[in-house]
């Protein structure tokens, strides 16, 4: 880890000391349970140590993964080579009128609640989404009917020289599980919200409805990364699943969830290998019973 040596020095005038860590294993730090080690994990919680990270980073020539909550992930059983950017530090959220802004690393559950505490409509439907605010735009998330799109008024993003850009909705390019920070070209930093005045006691009426139902319907007991599978057009990937009867289907610790076939759980100490066959198993068979072919949702990260 030598070669890491002159950036840690490099970037300890701006980033926090307990903010690095060197090998750290990544499985600490996915819903999922699993990912090797990452070289740098970096955990910075305000605008200026993530500034320093990423320019100093491309002045150092070291590739940056930035991490979210890891809700949505699945970190290869060879970690990450450089820095893992962790945001979860970044976290604040704030409220001006019926405005929230929420900075990248704030969990998006957490702005949901949020609002039902300042009497806005609106993020319902986030109420169980298991990720991060920064993890949401990227995958422009959504649940019960609302996603992200619905209420995201603009983004603040860095790009990798460092520079702070404000991007209206349009110009994210938000579509089913999409938008244009797959790029690859930015780092988010905050979103702003905007939702509607309404009655709290109708806010939170729908946002125990759709715990509840999220409680009986989700494998929550087991690790996971969430719903697997995007939605095939004129279809639904559980369902297809479901009627290829892998239910239940195993590959090392990794299985298809029984309670829930869009999911695939980590039942017993499961790889990333064991998790990626899996998913590869669920595809094939869908494709020869159904025709169909399934898209993940998932995002893949690290190396073999």
């Amino acid at each position: 880890m030598s070669e890491y040596q002159h950036f840690i020095n490099t970037i300890t005038a701006d980033v926090m000391k307990e903010n690095i860590k060197l090998l750290e294993p990544i499985r600490n730090h996915t819903f999922t349970k699993l990912g090797g080690v990452a070289d740098l994990f970096i955990t910075p919680s305000s605008f200026a140590e993530i500034q320093s990270v990423v320019k100093q980073a491309k002045k150092f020539d070291i590739p940056v993964t930035i991490l979210g909550s890891g809700s949505n992930v699945i970190v290869r059983d060879g970690g990450i080579r450089g820095i893992a950017l962790c945001l979860t530090k970044f976290n604040q959220i704030c409220v001006n009128e019926d405005v929230i802004t929420a900075q990248s690393g704030a969990a998006i559950i957490g702005v949901s609640n949020f609002a039902l505490e300042y009497e806005l409509t609106g993020l319902e439907f986030a109420c169980g989404i298991p990720g991060s605010v920064g993890g949401a735009l990227y995958m422009n998330a959504g649940a019960y009917g609302g996603q992200i799109s619905d209420v995201l008024e603009k983004a603040t993003v860095m790009t990798w020289d460092g520079d702070i850009l404000s991007l209206s909705k349009e110009a994210l390019q938000l579509g089913y599980r999409k938008s244009i920070f797959m790029n690859g070209d930015y780092v988010i930093l905050e979103a702003e919200f905007q939702l509607k005045q309404g009655d709290p006691k109708s806010i939170k009426q729908k946002m125990e409805e759709l715990t509840i139902a999220r409680q009986s319907k989700q494998p929550l007991e087991y690790p996971s990364c969430g719903s697997v599978f995007k939605r095939p057009p004129g279809h639904y990937a559980g369902k297809l699943i479901q009627d290829s009867e892998l239910q239940g289907t195993r590959v090392g610790g990794a299985e298809v969830s029984k309670k829930h076939a869009g999911f695939i759980v980590n039942i017993d100490q499961a790889t990333s290998k064991d998790y990626i066959e899996l998913i590869n198993v669920v595809k094939g068979t869908v494709k020869k019973n159904f025709g169909v072919d399934l898209e993940t949702e998932v995002i893949f990260l690290g190396e073999e």
